[in-house]
């Protein structure tokens, strides 16, 4: 690997810009205890929601690191292609460097994991197995084409619940609710790098969900993700889940038109039209779910 590293290197290469996806759901988890803490009839331990939110941010980092190890190896990210961080395309790391790395940093989240578990209760182990397996054979899942329902299940409910239970020692399944928003945009971020993808993938001969609707219907899973985010908010009012403030989400929706316009372009034999439709959706999961944040802080005083 003749290329000397640097710091942003290595930084890089857990690809941070896609970091919402996994510290968003924590936010707003623990901004909805904050909002129902009058309500819950045990203590709340809010450094124990921070951990929470970290840990998760480590599990996606090396999620990504082990993805874009067996991308690479099977042919997935090459030169003429556009996902991955390019850290082993353009051979700034080997291969094994990666795949080390990102098992470094899985070993941290797992026993952050396991000292949450000390501390709180086991249905912890469960939440967090499920965490770990989606993990590391989360490219093999990809692969066959089950990557968007693992990604709706992990990078929404999953995080939420646990993100509450180490919090308040409780499974509350109203969080699983709470996130399902989120989790479709989130769902989003991969679904527009696999339309983007499409043709070299196929070429990789891997299955994704993108590849195996074809890109018209690939647009349309696309929008009703998107829509249905909003939605599934208005809904949460509607049935006095949330407070109505909670509809300030509406003002990232400049941001969401804006994605769905670059949407509209993709073009299997042209992925260049939406190159960066990945960032964006996770830029728009960001704005989202800060607001949806900041909403359930200031609702709990009023």
């Amino acid at each position: 690997m003749g290329k000397e590293r640097k710091i942003s290197d290595w930084i890089i290469a857990t690809r941070p810009w896609s970091f919402p996806a996994s510290t968003m759901p924590a936010l707003v988890t623990i901004s909805y205890v904050y909002f129902l803490k009058n309500e819950i009839a045990s203590d709340i331990n809010w450094f124990y929601g921070v951990l929470a939110f970290i840990g998760a941010c480590i599990f996606q980092a090396s999620g990504n690191l082990i993805g874009d190890y067996f991308d690479f190896k099977y042919g997935v990210d090459r030169k003429e292609s556009f996902g991955s961080s390019r850290m082993l395309v353009d051979r700034i790391f080997s291969p094994k460097t990666i795949l080390n790395y990102g098992i470094v940093m899985l070993a941290i989240g797992i026993l952050l994991g396991l000292f949450l578990f000390v501390r709180t209760g086991t249905d912890l182990l469960w939440i967090g197995g499920i965490g770990v397996l989606a993990t590391f054979f989360y490219y093999k899942l990809k692969f066959a084409a089950f990557g968007d329902l693992v990604i709706f299940i992990v990078y929404g409910p999953l995080i939420g619940l646990g993100t509450a239970f180490v919090m308040t020692n409780q499974l509350m399944w109203n969080v699983v609710l709470l996130n399902i928003p989120i989790a479709f945009l989130v769902v989003n971020i991969l679904h527009a790098n696999n339309m983007r993808d499409i043709r070299d993938d196929g070429k990789a001969h891997i299955r994704t969900q993108a590849m195996v609707l074809g890109m018209e219907r690939a647009k349309v899973q696309y929008l009703i993700l998107a829509v249905g985010a909003y939605v599934g908010v208005i809904l949460m009012v509607v049935f006095g889940m949330v407070h109505p403030l909670t509809l300030i989400v509406f003002l990232s929706l400049p941001v969401e038109l804006k994605n769905l316009k670059q949407m509209k372009k993709a073009e299997v034999e042209n992925p260049e039209f939406i190159k960066n439709l990945d960032a964006n959706s996770a830029q728009l999961v960001l704005i989202f779910s800060f607001l949806f944040a900041v909403a359930n802080f200031f609702a709990a005083g009023l």
